[in-house]
């Protein structure tokens, strides 16, 4: 059975041993186990959504549903995270940095999809871009090492690929209906 209030709990107790991703990623993939009893303890989605389960200067907890064919461009976290999926699924493309003339922008370096149950951590520096490929709402839980809402983020603009700064306003309103 799967309890929010101990996952939670479960992964300040991780930070609190290895400011890294390395604990928490386990304690992901222990809930992710049965990512049915993750469902059951949250109920399906009824809608898109971001909401924060626990929040502070060294950790957040998001509890998150995407909705059918959403994308979201290239971005930073400036942090590192924990990405586990309990319904539907998430493709991830990973950029890197340009340097030189085309300083600012990024090109494509790999992709993972994540399905049911999979969890992917992600170093401090990674880029990627999201989408939900499949005509229903995905799942996931986000552990993130710092405020996920305060840091000072990057995103790409979609078509140009150059950086510029992370609107978190415009972040809150991709998840809304």
């Amino acid at each position: 059975m799967f309890d929010p209030e101990r996952f939670v709990e479960d992964c300040r107790d991780a930070v609190r041993q290895d400011a890294s991703h390395r604990a928490v990623a386990e304690v992901m993939r222990r809930a992710l186990s049965d990512p049915g009893a993750v469902m059951d303890a949250f109920g399906a989605p009824e809608g898109p959504g971001l909401e924060p389960l626990y929040r502070n200067s060294d950790l957040t907890i998001l509890r998150l549903a995407w909705k059918p064919t959403m994308m979201i461009p290239p971005h930073d976290h400036a942090m590192w995270a924990v990405i586990g999926i309990y319904g539907g699924r998430e493709d991830n493309i990973f950029w890197r940095r340009l340097e030189g003339e085309a300083e600012g922008r990024i090109e494509a370096a790999g992709a993972r999809a994540l399905s049911t149950g999979d969890v992917c951590p992600m170093g401090p520096d990674i880029i990627h871009s999201v989408a939900n490929p499949i005509p229903r709402l995905t799942a996931a839980l986000h552990v993130y090492g710092g405020d996920f809402f305060e840091a000072e983020r990057h995103e790409w603009e979609p078509e140009a690929l150059t950086e510029r700064p992370l609107d978190m306003a415009a972040v809150r309103a991709r998840f809304s209906d």
